[in-house]
């Protein structure tokens, strides 16, 4: 196999390449994923989305999560949106259960061709963030020049967020590597920097674990609502404004988060394995 269908989808400006292997699988290497992900030896993309038969018999699909290092993560708000969408129109339907390494994703189309989607329950004990060390989750003992006290959540992902008075003044590029890998965060972690604006709206930028930094992120907009909402800095529904546009996230009274925002296919295309060995092969000798 060496040309592959693909589609370039985003939600937010959280952008992936959506890989299809539901009826022929496809054995990628670390190094092909890594290089279908590079934006400027590949094509370029948040994160690698592979869509795989469903283990369990209530969900439609699998979808497996590959960062742009290869690495896998647990759960992705924004892919979840797109690859939904794909999937209810498939089998012309409102409704989808995604399932991912972390469990099923409930989802659903709602009016403005938005998407909903349970994102399953807020974990808040240390041990199922998971850290390092036992800690009280409403206060991590971490900081790092001018961000301090943090609030764990885990959504999927293990999320630490910030509390900051002005989102845009964070230099995300600078602290966010560090703190993704802080000893606190056996997993690393997904770093969020969040400015209350209003009890229904916050701003927040994030680095994104093994990504980098991102125009959106549904798992942490979900965490974000879920740390704010845990401080009683806003209600437990609120709009979380991201580089790269809204989502309206809740946090359900049955502890679930549900995460409403819209979803696009940018283009479909092939990709040619054979060549994008070859130029990796190029790049090795150079």
């Amino acid at each position: 196999m060496t040309a592959l269908p693909f589609q370039k989808m985003h939600g937010l400006g959280n952008d992936f390449v959506v890989l299809d292997a539901r009826t022929r699988a496809i054995p990628l290497t670390l190094g092909q994923r890594r290089r279908i992900a590079d934006r400027r030896r590949g094509i370029g993309c948040d994160q690698l989305i592979v869509l795989e038969p469903p283990r369990d018999r209530l969900a439609d699909v699998f979808m497996r999560i590959h960062n742009p290092d290869g690495g896998e993560a647990g759960a992705c708000g924004n892919a979840t949106r797109c690859v939904a969408a794909k999937v209810m129109a498939e089998k012309h339907s409102r409704h989808a259960i995604v399932e991912t390494i972390s469990g099923l994703l409930d989802t659903e189309a709602v009016d403005g061709g938005l998407v909903s989607v349970d994102m399953g329950e807020a974990r808040l004990d240390w041990r199922e963030i998971p850290l390092s060390e036992a800690c009280d989750t409403l206060h991590l003992p971490l900081a790092l020049g001018p961000v301090s006290d943090p609030v764990g959540v885990n959504v999927g992902n293990p999320h630490a967020v910030f509390f900051v008075p002005k989102a845009e003044q964070i230099d995300v590029a600078a602290l966010g590597p560090v703190l993704e890998r802080h000893k606190l965060f056996p997993e690393r972690a997904n770093i969020e920097f969040a400015q209350i604006i209003a009890p229904d709206r916050i701003r927040m930028r994030v680095w994104e674990r093994g990504a980098g930094i991102t125009q959106a992120c549904g798992s942490g907009a979900c965490a974000t609502l879920v740390a704010a909402a845990r401080r009683k800095l806003t209600g437990r529904s609120a709009t979380v404004v991201l580089d790269g546009g809204e989502l309206l996230i809740e946090w359900l009274a049955d502890n679930h988060v549900r995460m409403t925002g819209g979803w696009t296919e940018s283009f479909r295309g092939e990709i040619d394995l054979r060549a994008i060995d070859a130029a990796e092969m190029e790049r090795d000798v150079a």
